[in-house]
């Protein structure tokens, strides 16, 4: 009966017989559940992944992590990966040198977007980019900076704009959120702050150009209908009557299947993982398009494990608790594929 449950969540969210061309490409986001390399840095609270840590993290442990995410990255282009990935709980830049030149992807010769965050941890997030496909022109890391509390950190949201296959312009948006430690409510402020800083930075995009292209994606640690996602970010859970300067999550539909989400939280699966999308890339006419049909959430079996605690499955991760547990991450990925017309 497992089985059969795990075929039809499966069935639902996982890759349409598809190829890579000059007509579409797939955008990847991944929380990558701590992907630290095992040397110790300083400046940052790294000593758990450390051979003498709590986590006793050491070179076959990295080597075998990044391999995995090497192999997820594949498996989700179907041996042609995506051309554009963004990152979240990545450690340095380091950790996607090693991604892209010491695995197999060093054949398509990824580009990589970085800087450390400010992030106590030491936690960033990232950019990986197939440079014949995507060309970026700029990119930014927006600070934020809590009112009131000038010594509380958070990841710095990653802004980079670039001309897409040649044909046009497109902004994309990685985050890492807050998390909701502490509990939803006490740290939901927390993330209002992060949309109300993200959502300033859209309406600048807008106030440029009102048809501009825009992908928000990241772990948001808040679902689609949250007040941070919903009223601040203000991205519409409907995708009717779109409007080319307004935000529409894409990841929404997903979330409303039940057993479907990227990250399961006593035996309840949700969407924390999301794509929102500019409504001008929803119109079938314009020169780069995408629609709620073209978002996926990854869950092929080798990312999952039997839920023994609760019904069904749940992400096989690295770590349960300090307990090595040598799976992939506790989220599963999700992307979105982009289709171009010239």
């Amino acid at each position: 009966m497992k089985r059969l449950l795990l075929f039809l969540v499966i069935s639902l969210t996982s890759n349409p017989i598809f190829s890579q061309s000059n007509d579409n490409y797939k955008v990847l986001f991944y929380n990558v559940e701590n992907l630290f390399d095992f040397y110790n840095d300083t400046l940052k609270n790294d000593e758990e992944f450390l051979p003498e840590g709590d986590r006793f993290w050491n070179k076959s442990k990295y080597y075998n992590k990044l391999n995995k995410t090497y192999k997820v990255i594949m498996a989700v282009g179907e041996w042609n990966p995506p051309v554009i990935i963004g990152l979240c709980e990545i450690e340095n830049r380091k950790v996607l040198q090693d991604l892209v030149n010491n695995t197999p992807l060093v054949k398509f010769e990824y580009q990589i977007i970085h800087q450390d965050s400010p992030d106590k941890r030491g936690i960033d997030v990232g950019l990986l980019y197939r440079k014949e496909f995507f060309k970026p022109s700029n990119s930014e890391f927006i600070p934020i900076n809590f009112p009131n509390d000038s010594e509380r950190k958070t990841r710095d949201i990653l802004y980079v704009k670039g001309i897409a296959n040649k044909i046009d312009t497109l902004h994309i948006f990685v985050n890492h959120w807050p998390s909701r430690s502490g509990g939803q409510l006490e740290s939901e402020g927390s993330r209002i702050f992060v949309a109300s800083v993200l959502r300033s930075k859209v309406d600048s995009i807008f106030k440029s150009n009102q048809a501009s292209n825009i992908i928000i994606t990241g772990d948001f640690n808040d679902f689609p209908d949250n007040k941070s996602m919903k009223k601040i970010l203000n991205a519409s859970l409907e995708n009717d009557n779109i409007i080319e300067n307004q935000l529409y999550n894409l990841s929404a539909q997903l979330s409303k299947t039940k057993n479907i989400g990227t990250y399961k939280y006593q035996g309840e699966w949700g969407v924390l993982d999301q794509f929102i999308v500019s409504g001008n890339l929803l119109k079938r006419e314009n020169k780069i398009q995408t629609s709620v049909n073209d978002t996926y959430i990854f869950n092929a079996d080798f990312l999952l494990e039997p839920d023994e605690g609760h019904f069904g499955y749940k992400p096989f991760r690295t770590f349960i608790g300090y307990r090595y547990n040598g799976g992939f991450s506790d989220h599963l990925p999700t992307y979105l594929i982009l289709n171009f017309n010239e």
